[in-house]
């Protein structure tokens, strides 16, 4: 029988929860469910105003994957959803995680959360910018500390303070919170700052995607500041062979990484660490601390 769990006032079926999702740490489906109650906080605050995207994969990593942006079937009436137009359905709709109920309901479907730069009620407006720092072998997290920390001087020439999150999975992510934008400003002045880091790191970096490129350098994918783009919401779990976790990092933790597993972090971490730092990245969802793009 389904266990029904009350949380804050809704009714909510949590299911399989001995089912082990990840066979190489042997993590079950009930511990991936207490990891986002346990940073719900957090959690919460990055996903709060903004249309989520699920990248569901309900038998673990090594089972089926897709990626969905509708609100999937069967979901409850009291979830809030918030129009986001597409080119395909100018009608369509996402769902917005608004509180602890509706983050328990879409973790049961075992998901990464993932979130555009902008809230519901001011689409393609950014108040976020974002580059995704990808490595290509051998190059790993070392190389990409490394570019990091030649971003974060360019973006405080510009007047731009940035924040670190590692990517969940092999690189790192950096985020300025910036007054809302039109997206494709953003796009384009992030191409800028990729090209320049491209210029000034040439045996380390490429901005450009083709794969032929990427092997030892690490890619400074600017192109998820488009509108239609997302990025793995800060502190969600990532559907890989260990359940690691997209985690923000100090900045003293970037400078001294020596090694991938510096900048590591499974479910069993994080909480910890909040509990000790609070949340490196709520810098971002202060106003006064918005920067203005160039």
């Amino acid at each position: 029988m389904t266990p029904i769990t009350e949380v804050e006032g809704r009714r909510i079926a949590l299911s399989n929860l001995e089912k082990v999702l990840y066979p190489a740490t042997g993590t079950t489906k009930g511990e991936l469910l207490h990891y986002c109650a346990s940073v719900a906080d957090p959690l919460l605050a990055h996903l709060r105003g903004r249309p989520v995207s699920f990248l569901r994969f309900p038998d673990g990593p090594g089972g089926q994957r897709f990626f969905t942006k509708n609100p999937p079937p069967g979901t409850p009436s009291w979830v809030n959803t918030a129009e986001v137009p597409r080119s395909d359905d100018k009608a369509a709709r996402q769902v917005v995680v608004a509180d602890l109920a509706t983050l328990m309901w879409a973790a049961n479907l075992v998901v990464e959360f993932h979130t555009p730069q902008w809230r519901a009620d001011a689409p393609a407006q950014a108040d976020r910018l974002v580059f995704d720092l990808d490595p290509g072998a051998p190059a790993g997290v070392v190389e990409c500390c490394a570019v990091a920390l030649w971003l974060r001087g360019r973006l405080a020439d510009d007047g731009l303070r940035a924040y670190a999150k590692t990517s969940g999975s092999k690189g790192l992510h950096l985020l300025v919170a910036l007054e809302p934008t039109p997206s494709e400003q953003v796009s384009a002045y992030a191409k800028v700052l990729a090209k320049e880091a491209e210029a000034a790191l040439p045996e380390l970096v490429t901005h450009k995607m083709a794969k032929a490129l990427r092997p030892g350098k690490v890619f400074v994918d600017f192109s998820q500041n488009a509108a239609a783009k997302t990025t793995a919401t800060p502190y969600t779990v990532r559907a890989k062979e260990r359940p690691t976790v997209s985690a923000p990092v100090a900045w003293a933790e970037v400078e001294s990484c020596g090694a991938p597993d510096d900048l590591t972090f499974l479910i069993d971490d994080v909480a910890a660490r909040v509990e000790r730092d609070g949340d490196l990245l709520a810098p971002l969802m202060d106003p006064g601390r918005a920067g203005r793009l160039p």
